[in-house]
């Protein structure tokens, strides 16, 4: 029977989403998704401040990776103390979780017991898919693993196939961090396509880039989408400013026609976990409302997404 260590929100919603969430030993700091792993022992925590502006949390993340290994620390002893046969993790983004070398360096120094490591490094829609098979499989769960990617894609198609035929397909600008401005790249591409929208700046299947206002101002986009990685949208809407108060950004398009959108980057968008199906469900309804405004009204609440008000 599986132990599962998660140190990966991703990893954690993807368990439970195949039916572990019982098998779950311990968790990161992250960690937030079901409910019912809350009470779970953590087993992380970040050297940086997470409620800081997001200035200030990028200047303080450039230092600490000039002069540290890690972002994260690792409870090795509680770790060891909870025995886990399998140890869910990342190598994609070392600012954003816990690192497979993170994982190794402290398995190294006090399990000595077979660990099943499942790392996860995902680019794209294809490879987070993927990544839900790997833990099935890692799990003792593959046809469940199977049935979970099968229900992914059957909604992913459904958003698909609704906005196919719609002559009209906004062009996206979709902003992941707002001070430096990163476009976000990796998947993110995809999921506006996959809702009826042209993304601009970032890269499909690309790590996100940093770019400036007069990027922004140059591409000229009729929807913006600003979900910070790591931020509820409380935070969001507390550092929205940084932006706003610019004389620059009222000249934009989507700026003047009212298509600002805020957005709860920490828990969709940028966690490649079973709710990436959500988050295209969500742009599809800031992008096509006539379409989708029922839809958005009746999944999305004011915690998850909401207009600016300009």
């Amino acid at each position: 029977m599986p132990r599962i260590a998660s140190l990966l929100a991703s990893g954690t919603e993807i368990a439970a989403a195949l039916g572990a969430a019982g098998d779950l030993i311990g968790v990161s700091h992250e960690c937030d998704y079901p409910s019912s792993i809350r009470a779970l022992p953590v087993l992380t925590k970040a050297k940086v401040n997470p409620h800081l502006p997001s200035n200030e949390i990028h200047r303080d993340v450039q230092t600490l990776m000039l002069t540290a290994l890690s972002l994260y620390d690792v409870d090795g002893e509680k770790l060891e103390s909870l025995k886990p046969n399998v140890i869910i993790t990342q190598e994609q983004c070392k600012v954003c979780a816990v690192s497979l070398d993170d994982v190794r360096q402290t398995i190294s120094k006090l399990v000595r017991q077979q660990v099943d490591i499942v790392s996860l490094n995902p680019t794209c829609l294809d490879e987070i898919f993927q990544d839900v098979r790997r833990v099935a499989e890692a799990l003792g769960k593959a046809k469940d693993g199977d049935q979970l990617v099968a229900s992914m894609h059957a909604r992913l198609e459904a958003v698909t196939s609704s906005v196919k035929n719609l002559a009209a397909k906004p062009s996206v600008v979709f902003i992941e961090w707002i001070d430096p401005i990163f476009a976000g790249g990796n998947w993110m591409p995809e999921l506006i396509a996959r809702a009826g929208g042209v993304s601009l700046l970032g890269e499909a299947g690309a790590h996100s880039s940093v770019y400036t206002l007069q990027d922004l101002m140059e591409v000229n986009p009729d929807v913006i989408v600003i979900a910070p990685c790591g931020f509820k949208l409380k935070q969001t809407k507390k550092d929205v400013h940084l932006l706003t108060e610019k004389p620059e950004w009222r000249t934009l398009n989507a700026v003047k026609a009212g298509q600002v959108w805020l957005a709860d980057g920490n828990e969709f968008f940028n966690r490649s976990g079973p709710r990436i199906v959500e988050s295209v469900e969500m742009l599809a309804a800031m992008l096509h409302p006539q379409h989708f405004e029922r839809n958005l009204s009746g999944y999305v609440s004011s915690e998850m997404v909401e207009r600016l008000e300009q």
